[in-house]
């Protein structure tokens, strides 16, 4: 009792104001904005379907260059090759040459990327010689390669090789025939390192230097640059990889909003009416599921007379909007039938507002957010379909690219350039668990109920 004064029996100043607001009301998408932030994986995603947007819009404007023009010189190059080129003379025949020092196989001369030159002497018991070039060297399984000439007698003992050579190392191999002309176990190896030349003529018409002025034969130069690399025509990846993504998006993103914007009108009609007419459009809607995409995707191609080789963009286009606009019409027709019983519907409808007006104003945005989500899903499964229709040949055809075709391209060479395959399936892998993730996170942020536990 010690403690209390009189100031403590003094009567309590009075507020006006008991209850504040602590912070300023936010509307749901404010709301969702700020719950998409907070999620981490949503918003790197986000930036990366974004930095993929700048890449096939803006890329091309930085990195001008025709992706279907073809670098003859820097034919499936990987990234970060030599670019390096020595000038040398003008090709000029050879017919061989007599009294060559040394023996077995062996070079005329020092071999380029332009020719390669060769003589040997006649193997022991030879009624004539093959010679064959290998990327690998000549095991026990007796793998010579390809056949690059062959030789019935033993008056021609030298070759000339100017097929496709590219700088890199090569393995000759000169192989006994008997009198039938087979092969027998009698065989030379040369082993041979090319360095990537070029003439003079070569790098004026090619743009590589501006004027032969201060050239001279042997001097160093170097060859157009490729950061990605290039494909077995010598055409850019990049620049290829830009092309691609303007046809691989503009199917992924174009297709979906069309099929999705179908599929809420008609779900939003079938679940508005109800009854019967709502039992038969969703029937349909069944029936259309139960149709083969592949199937139709053929008849497509038939009907718009796309033959054999040809681009089929627009059957494909076409196939995804008839079929894939059943999932979006399902899912908007639950969200009806769950907005049409609320009380600002009736309400509205006592007041006069007619069907048109009542989907418009109040159903639609309120579905708004599942549809989003679901746009957001569809276009990586566009994209992948896109890719996989491209790959086995029926979608986006050659010279077109597309990163479906490109991959089609790049797996046949796999094992000896892995750089034509990896870069477009890296690009495809990344675009759509992107937009995955970003669908994940759109889902959890656009959630009402998300909201309400918070």
């Amino acid at each position: 009792m010690s403690e209390l004064s009189a100031s403590s029996f003094a009567p309590i100043e009075a507020h006006q104001q008991t209850q504040v607001i602590s912070r300023p009301s936010l509307s749901y998408w404010q709301d969702a904005w700020i719950r998409l932030k907070a999620n981490k994986r949503a918003l790197v995603s986000l930036y990366i379907v974004i930095g993929l947007l700048l890449f096939t819009i803006a890329g091309p404007l930085v990195w001008q260059v025709d992706p279907a023009i073809q670098d003859i010189e820097q034919i499936s190059q990987p990234p970060g090759t030599d670019r390096g080129a020595t000038i040398v003379p003008d090709y000029e025949p050879w017919f061989g040459t007599q009294g060559l020092p040394g023996s077995g196989l062996r070079l005329a001369e020092p071999a380029n990327s332009q020719t390669v030159r060769m003589q040997w002497d006649a193997l022991p018991g030879a009624n004539g010689h093959r010679v064959y070039r290998n990327l690998f060297p000549v095991g026990s399984e007796l793998a010579y390669g390809i056949p690059l000439a062959e030789f019935l007698n033993n008056d021609t003992l030298n070759f000339e090789d100017r097929l496709d050579l590219q700088p890199g190392r090569f393995y000759y191999s000169v192989v006994a025939l008997d009198a039938r002309g087979q092969i027998t176990d009698q065989y030379q190896s040369l082993t041979v390192d090319l360095e990537r030349v070029t003439t003079l003529q070569e790098a004026l018409e090619r743009g590589l230097i501006d004027t032969a002025d201060n050239i001279q034969i042997g001097d160093e130069i170097e060859l157009a640059w490729h950061p990605l690399g290039t494909d077995y025509l010598g055409r850019d990846l990049l620049a290829r990889l830009m092309a691609g993504a303007r046809v691989s998006l503009f199917i992924g993103i174009g297709a979906p909003f069309l099929f999705v914007l179908f599929g809420v009108v008609y779900g939003s009609a079938a679940g508005f009416m109800g009854g019967r007419a709502d039992q038969l459009m969703m029937r349909f809607a069944d029936f259309v599921v139960a149709l083969p995409f592949l199937l139709f995707m053929i008849l497509f191609k038939i009907a718009f007379g796309i033959g054999p080789g040809e681009s089929g963009v627009f059957p494909m286009l076409v196939a995804m909007v008839v079929l894939l606009w059943p999932a979006t019409a399902r899912l908007v027709r639950g969200q009806i039938l769950q907005i049409r019983e609320q009380g600002y519907i009736s309400a509205s409808q006592l007041l006069g507002a007619n069907t048109s007006y009542l989907i418009m104003r109040h159903m639609i945005p309120n579905t708004l957010g599942v549809v989003l989500v679901t746009v957001t899903f569809a276009i990586p499964s566009a994209i992948f379909t896109e890719a996989f229709l491209s790959f086995i040949g029926m979608g986006v055809a050659p010279p077109t690219p597309s990163w479906g075709s490109m991959s089609n391209e790049g797996i046949k060479t796999m094992l000896t350039t892995p750089h034509e395959l990896f870069f477009p399936a890296l690009f495809i892998s990344f675009t759509v668990l992107a937009f995955n993730l970003l669908g994940d996170g759109l889902r959890d942020a656009l959630d009402a109920r998300m909201r309400n536990v918070e």
